[in-house]
């Protein structure tokens, strides 16, 4: 059996004990902090980017791994005789997949999948990546069933806090205004690799979250009940109890609920507040 090694870059927001758990590396992406540059989740945390907004009024930039980057962190596990599948933020919002597929040309055992989702939507197909090296697949093998296994995901996002999307480019002032007056918060989906707006809800936080997560697991047979993520960027608990609540009232069959907290380079560009609901289809 050959040696395989599942990595992905910090976009995945997995949590530290899943990581280890099924032997997984990250590659922290940098993240500039007025012009200091940091790295996810090593020396800056969400918290750190909402505080430096709050104070300056400036948003935190995020920034892609450069081809020495990857060739850096993946020459000692090839060097150990490991094939490498590595897993991407989509490539219409980063070019870090574009940079690893340089790098893994000139590396070698590397084999870069552009996941054209983000956050725990890559996180899915890591895992699903993981049983199938479990099961004793080689690593031609997972890339060509998740390149598959990617078309059929559920990512999205409930937006509470609009400031950040509206002033890192994602909505203009107008749009952002009426969402304001109007209490609307909009739901942004991961389509073709692209993040669109789908739907607005209107009302109360708590109306509009128990909406949204009705909306994605209501009456629905075609959800794949491996696993649930229940991910957010910093948001009260109820809320997060809401939705897990949620999963298991529409999808009682359901294996595992994972809760996670999205990491900097997500929580940069959603702001503090938003919470998704995260899947496979069968």
């Amino acid at each position: 059996m050959s040696k395989i090694k599942i990595f992905g870059d910090s976009t995945c927001d997995l949590p530290k004990e899943v990581l280890d758990t099924y032997g997984m590396e990250v590659l922290p992406l940098p993240v500039f902090v007025g012009e200091k540059q940091c790295l996810d989740g090593v020396d800056v945390t969400p918290d750190d980017i909402y505080d430096y907004y709050r104070k300056t009024g400036q948003l935190c930039r995020t920034s892609a791994a450069n081809t020495s980057d990857y060739i850096n962190f993946w020459k000692p596990w090839v060097e150990q005789g490991y094939e490498i599948i590595h897993f991407h933020i989509s490539s219409e919002i980063s070019g870090s997949y574009n940079s690893a597929r340089l790098a893994a040309e000139e590396l070698g055992h590397v084999y870069p999948i552009d996941s054209r989702v983000l956050s725990t939507g890559i996180g899915l197909l890591m895992l699903t990546a993981c049983d199938l090296r479990d099961a004793g697949k080689t690593a031609a093998e997972i890339v060509d069933i998740i390149e598959e296994r990617k078309k059929k995901y559920q990512t999205s996002f409930l937006v509470d806090v609009i400031e950040y999307l509206w002033k890192g480019g994602r909505c203009n002032g107008v749009a952002a205004l009426g969402a304001n007056i109007l209490k609307l918060k909009p739901r942004i989906d991961l389509a073709d690799g692209q993040m669109l707006s789908t739907k607005k809800y209107r009302g109360k936080t708590e109306k509009c979250f128990a909406a949204y997560a009705d909306d994605l697991l209501a009456g629905r047979d075609d959800i794949c009940l491996d696993r649930i993520f229940v991910t957010h960027s910093g948001i009260d608990q109820k809320i997060i109890d809401l939705a897990v609540n949620k999963v298991k009232e529409h999808q009682p069959g359901v294996k595992e609920i994972l809760v996670t907290r999205a990491g900097c380079t997500i929580s940069c560009h959603c702001g503090p507040g938003t919470l998704g609901i995260l899947y496979l289809y069968k």
